[in-house]
């Protein structure tokens, strides 16, 4: 169990009840660490470094001043993410331009756009595509997409320009579309085969 490492702080909550709460929501608490984070080792540390902060400071949520005890443990969780990555820095924050996903758009590009419909995906394969950002990308598509962040505001959390959060998150989109329509190619050609047989 997650708590094997370190003893709680928390004072007048019992191990049943910490049990029960990291029970229920720790699997989706390990998503929003795993779509920051990029891969599971650095996911599963903040989900314990998170999860024992929502222990030591439970006595003091309130519903009425913080809003929902979910969007208070996601708060905690993005929180630590940030600070992890910050604290961690394994890679540069913010990559250059990338010529593969520059911004002026070719008319292939808006041909495939008529063409295309999205793919269906799991939440799994979903996530791996998101995982796979480089971790500029990955950190403001999260902020600007899941979190509803402002860019103003994600600058000044990231103590950045606007317009590289913006320029970050354009690339983001671009990664990701590049990667569906790899998927839909792949689908379609498998389909193909299959329809031949």
């Amino acid at each position: 169990m997650i708590f094997s490492r370190k003893k709680t702080e928390a004072k007048n909550i019992n191990q049943a009840d910490i049990g029960v709460l990291y029970d229920r929501h720790a699997p989706w608490l390990f998503a929003v660490c795993l779509r920051y984070l990029g891969n599971r080792q650095d996911a599963e540390d903040v989900l314990h470094d998170g999860f024992m902060k929502i222990i030591r400071t439970i006595e003091g949520f309130e519903e009425k001043k913080t809003g929902s005890l979910e969007a208070w443990m996601r708060r905690i969780m993005v929180n630590t993410a940030l600070n992890h990555i910050r604290d961690h820095g394994k890679e540069k924050m913010f990559t250059g331009l990338d010529n593969a996903l520059n911004s002026e758009r070719t008319e292939d590009e808006n041909e495939e756009d008529k063409n295309f419909s999205s793919p269906d995906l799991t939440k799994d394969q979903l996530m791996e595509m998101i995982c796979e950002l480089p971790a500029g990308y990955r950190l403001v598509f999260n902020l600007y997409v899941m979190e509803n962040y402002s860019h103003k505001e994600i600058a000044e959390l990231l103590n950045c320009s606007e317009n590289t959060s913006k320029s970050q998150l354009f690339k983001a989109r671009s990664f990701l579309k590049k990667r569906l329509f790899e998927y839909q190619n792949k689908v379609n050609y498998e389909q193909t085969v299959t329809s031949r047989r």
